[in-house]
């Protein structure tokens, strides 16, 4: 049973791992690539989803 716990935590720290690595290179590559109006425009929505007072 030990065993197997263990290569079953294995395998949750790799997809915990990867999918880290993956949102952090998703974010990347859309704020490198992202016309700067649009990511103005997406963070303002953003801030009226949420009620947070911008103007």
């Amino acid at each position: 049973m030990t065993k197997t716990l263990a290569i079953a935590r294995t395998n949750t720290d790799i997809l915990a791992i990867t999918a880290t690595a993956f949102l952090g290179l998703a974010l990347v590559f859309v704020a490198g690539f992202a016309n700067s109006a649009t990511l103005h425009d997406v963070s303002h929505d953003q801030r009226h989803a949420i009620a947070f007072p911008c103007h």
